[in-house]
């Protein structure tokens, strides 16, 4: 199957009058042309106590067409540790969903130098909030680029052009391929090891841009690291006359379950076991039935019901009545129906109180609600107190960019999942870290296993991709014990990926 994203970029990085903000005293700070940015210094200190110096480049890299019209301006925060060669070090770009979604997740959660302060468990605290030193960023081990796509964050396009033309699949990944590419020209930054690392629809840009990298760049990466993959929407969206969503849905409904006590006593004991026969029921019973329709006789209805409610704590009565699909908004909704709660999409762990209980879906996400504030507040404050740029522009937390395009695969599911296994094919040492929170709604984990399990990677390949669960969310490094596991996980991955001994 050939996808429209690899038709050749339209847009192109050229260089532009920039202007030099320094905020410190080093005269030998460069900015490249073409970048408008501020330098600020600062240090960190790490779980093992020890403290790292590093420089932060806040600012926009221009986007040109070929005439050289200026096309867009894409913000980014760039984090250099100090005391190394750029050119031997690695460097990752981060980017969040949505699509539509600032970075600030990502920067301000788990990856940056600061982080927000919640409670360990991933609940806000009573405002105002805090930022505070991040002892498990990442920059011990890489370079970090933040980047906002255009219409997030403080990107924009430029003055008369259309934001729409940003707005899609491709053209999402053509612009931030463009970005990627200029970046390690104008920060010399070409001999280093490349990563890319993305969240939710994040890593739908990031496998996207696996292929996309190699094919029109000749840019190979070392590393992609997956943060709550979303790769084939066909396993993914739910949808009238497509079910196979409703079966990759089950484990993660078993540990909403679990974690909420909702099961029996013998699912309680043990979650990993507990989800093992979720999964085997999942794919063993539950599919073979769905697939079945009207097929399926009355007995093996009632039957097959019974385990559903035994799996998800969901009634029998209830599951018939849904003809034994329970949606995932349905979901939020009726396992603690009786509780007077709703239990979270991005995190299921969290719940809320709703306008009433007979409602068929949760009014609102009460783990979104629970780090909208903190993140918004955090963000804008660093940018301003610590990082020394201003704007008068409001910052996106989120972006209108809809509706978004999906034209390159017009009466069908986006599916990067086989781009990526050609940029893997393309290139045999690029390594591919995947995270899921057992917790997750979004994008549940069992999803994300069947889409690996189906880019039919031969076995020598199949090696270079590392999966990683976590007892929390979409965002798992909310979660204190969550973002611990996290940080260890992800640099064993470095060290992986570079060959480190």
């Amino acid at each position: 199957m050939k996808y429209a994203f690899l038709i050749f970029l339209p847009f192109v990085c050229i260089l532009s009058m920039a202007q030099k903000n320094t905020l410190t005293d080093n005269k030998d700070e460069l900015i490249p042309t073409g970048i408008t940015a501020t330098i600020t210094k600062n240090s960190v200190s790490l779980a093992g106590g020890k403290k790292l110096e590093y420089t932060a480049f806040t600012g926009y890299l221009n986007l040109q067409n070929d005439t050289g019209k200026l096309m867009a301006k894409i913000f980014f925060t760039y984090y250099k540790k100090e005391g190394e060669e750029p050119g031997k070090r690695p460097v990752c770009f981060t980017f969040n969903g949505g699509p539509g979604s600032s970075s600030v997740w990502l920067h301000m959660g788990g990856l940056g130098p600061k982080r927000v302060l919640l409670q360990d468990d991933g609940t806000a605290p009573p405002p105002p909030y805090q930022i505070i030193n991040n002892e498990y960023t990442w920059l011990d081990k890489t370079d970090l680029v933040f980047i906002d796509p255009v219409s997030t964050g403080f990107s924009v396009p430029a003055v008369g052009e259309n934001a729409k033309q940003f707005h899609g699949f491709v053209e999402d990944v053509q612009s931030i391929g463009a970005f990627i590419r200029s970046f390690l020209s104008k920060y010399q930054r070409w001999s280093s090891p490349k990563y890319l690392a993305g969240e939710s629809y994040g890593t739908t840009r990031a496998a996207g841009l696996s292929k996309f990298l190699t094919d029109n760049y000749r840019i190979y990466i070392n590393g992609i690291l997956l943060i709550s993959p979303v790769l084939n929407f066909g396993t993914n969206d739910i949808a009238v006359g497509n079910d196979l969503p409703y079966v990759l849905y089950i484990p993660s409904f078993t540990a909403a379950a679990w974690y909420h006590k909702k099961l029996a006593a013998t699912l309680q004991a043990d979650l990993q076991k507990t989800l093992k026969e979720s999964e085997d029921f999942a794919m063993n019973e539950y599919a073979p039935a769905l697939l079945k329709g009207e097929w399926l006789s009355d007995a093996d209805k009632d039957r097959i019901a019974e385990k559903l409610s035994y799996y998800t704590g969901i009634s029998k009565a209830y599951i018939l009545q849904a003809n034994l699909r329970v949606s995932d908004s349905r979901f939020y909704k009726e396992l603690r129906r009786k509780d007077g709660l709703a239990v979270g999409r991005l995190d299921s762990r969290f719940t809320g109180h709703n306008f009433d209980n007979a409602g068929e879906g949760a009014d609102f996400d009460p783990s979104f609600i629970n780090i909208d504030g903190p993140f918004t507040s955090a963000i804008n404050d660093y940018f301003e107190r610590e990082l020394n740029f201003k704007e008068e522009r409001a910052y996106n937390i989120f972006g209108n960019v809809y509706p978004w395009n999906y034209n390159n695969v017009q009466n069908q599911y986006l599916n990067v999942a086989e781009g990526l296994r050609d940029a893997m094919t393309k290139n045999t040492h690029l390594k591919v870290y995947i995270g899921s929170g057992y917790y997750d709604f979004a994008t549940p984990y069992f999803t994300a296993n069947y889409d690996v399990a189906h880019m039919f990677l031969e076995p020598e390949l199949r090696k270079n991709l590392r999966h990683y669960y976590y007892e929390s969310g979409h965002m798992y490094y909310i979660n204190k014990p969550s973002m611990i596991q996290f940080k260890k996980d992800v640099d064993s991955f470095f060290d992986w990926s570079n060959n480190v001994k």
